[in-house]
């Protein structure tokens, strides 16, 4: 746990204003008003109906499409929602006051005795969390919060697990004081969302490793052996906390490693061995997130029988190499998730037949060099979906005979049915985030799916 509710910051009667009226927003105010504080929560953009329905419902006051200062600098403490960055004014007027900001998860924290899993990373936290959140789930009373699904305040109010499984952005990170998860898991780091890091990677490398700074040595670090950025840090910094790596290429003592195409973990003199070769997704990055898992689920002491068939059983994420359908014996995989250049790396990485992808959208400064040899190798045909498509031309031009741009997910899945042979894959992995052409990456995907079963 955390911290506990007698803490200052936890005090009945004391005003909690929330900014952000969305899901951790939300339910971060249910929690407060079932635990004695003033509430009020401020957006500064309209508040999606469901949740509006929920403030009117609890007769919690709120306001819309606006900040008023007067009701936001007399608060006590500030939870305010990931998504909002420090450089909104009415942030800097908050620390400027002094006013203690919170995030949902660090709020939640202290009301819960439950042991917290904690997993972040630039790619593969999402899949990692759902899949250890599966292994788990048969043997133990576990919820899974964070980025997914319900937010962890409203569990916390709700549910009252004996565990959570908890996804954990750098941003809900970067407004933690004494958040401190039993077992926090790092799946990779690579430069994203660069733009709320004054453009530097160490800040935001920084960020993520605010998963440990409050763990002591009755805590467990899991992480990838393999990325050199984590390796950098951990060579320079201290942590307080049990490490247990995982690879794919060094033989690991204490933690998990690949041997003959077994996941082997060992922890305390006790080994458990993995075949790899049912796992139900695929790729080499699926290995290392099916070891994370694996990794928590051996220390939390699930059986091994239940591990192995969780993991054969696994259903994978809408939206993260979600096959979608097969056409005149060209598969169609939907990666729209792939919001940057790594997550892209890996989807490539996993194509085992010749490949038209679909790729574009707003570039977070993206380097595209590490994707050549698998264009080179796998790509037929590149289809830019993306107002500015530019940089891909520039990138990508002379290594594939057809590269087409469209703005319309119809047209470009129109394309690639036209360009596809039996035996192909038409992937869409955009490296970009969506924002320009649609509403977010699950819209996007939609849309993919959509246009094509409308083939």
């Amino acid at each position: 746990m955390a911290f506990v509710p007698s803490d200052e910051e936890y005090r009945k009667g004391l005003r909690l204003v929330i900014l952000g009226g969305g899901e951790s927003g939300v339910g971060t105010a249910l929690l407060g008003k079932a635990k004695g504080f003033e509430l009020f929560v401020s957006d500064k953009g309209e508040i999606k109906k469901k949740y509006k329905d929920v403030l009117l419902n609890n007769e919690i006051e709120f306001e819309e499409k606006q900040h008023t200062e007067s009701k936001i600098l007399n608060a006590d403490i500030v939870m305010k929602s990931p998504g909002i960055p420090d450089t909104v004014p009415i942030v800097k007027q908050i620390r400027q006051a002094g006013i203690k900001v919170m995030s949902e998860i660090e709020f939640a924290s202290g009301f819960t005795e439950a042991t917290l899993v904690a997993i972040t990373g630039s790619n593969g936290k999402t899949t990692t969390a759902m899949l250890t959140h599966h292994l788990l789930k048969k043997d133990l009373n576990v919820g899974l919060a964070g980025n997914i699904g319900d937010s962890f305040a409203k569990q916390v109010l709700v549910e009252n697990h004996d565990y959570y499984v908890l996804e954990v952005s750098s941003f809900q990170l970067d407004d933690i004081d004494r958040f401190k998860p039993s077992i926090a898991v790092l799946t990779n780091i690579t430069p994203d969302h660069l733009e709320r890091y004054n453009y530097k990677f160490e800040n935001y490398i920084a960020s993520k490793f605010r998963i440990v700074e409050n763990q002591t040595a009755e805590d467990v670090f899991i992480y990838d052996a393999d990325d050199a950025v984590i390796s950098n840090w951990l060579q320079n910094h201290s942590i307080q906390s049990k490490p247990l790596p995982f690879s794919l290429t060094k033989v690991i003592e204490e933690g998990a490693y690949l041997s003959n195409d077994k996941i082997i973990i060992t922890i305390d003199n006790n080994q458990i061995i993995m075949p790899t070769e049912n796992l139900a997704l695929e790729g080499k990055h699926n290995i290392k997130n099916a070891m994370a898992a694996s990794t928590v689920a051996h220390l939390l002491r699930i059986r091994k029988q239940t591990i192995r068939e969780s993991l054969e059983n696994f259903q994978g994420v809408e939206h993260r190499l979600e096959h979608v359908l097969k056409i005149n014996k060209v598969h169609y995989i939907n990666d729209s998730k792939a919001t940057n250049v790594n997550a892209t790396y890996f989807a490539l990485e996993s194509m085992d037949a010749p490949t038209v992808w679909i790729v574009g959208g707003v570039d977070k400064g993206n380097d595209y060099k590490e994707l050549f040899p698998f264009v080179n190798e796998k790509v037929k045909a590149i289809i830019c979906l993306g107002v500015d498509n530019s940089k891909l031309f520039e990138a990508f031009g002379n290594m594939v005979d057809v590269i087409i741009e469209t703005q319309y997910m119809s047209e470009a899945v129109k394309i690639a049915y036209k360009v596809a042979e039996a035996g192909d894959n038409v992937l869409l992995s955009p490296a970009c985030a969506s924002f320009d052409l649609f509403e977010n990456y699950e819209d996007r995907g939609r849309q993919f799916k959509n246009a094509v079963r409308n083939l």
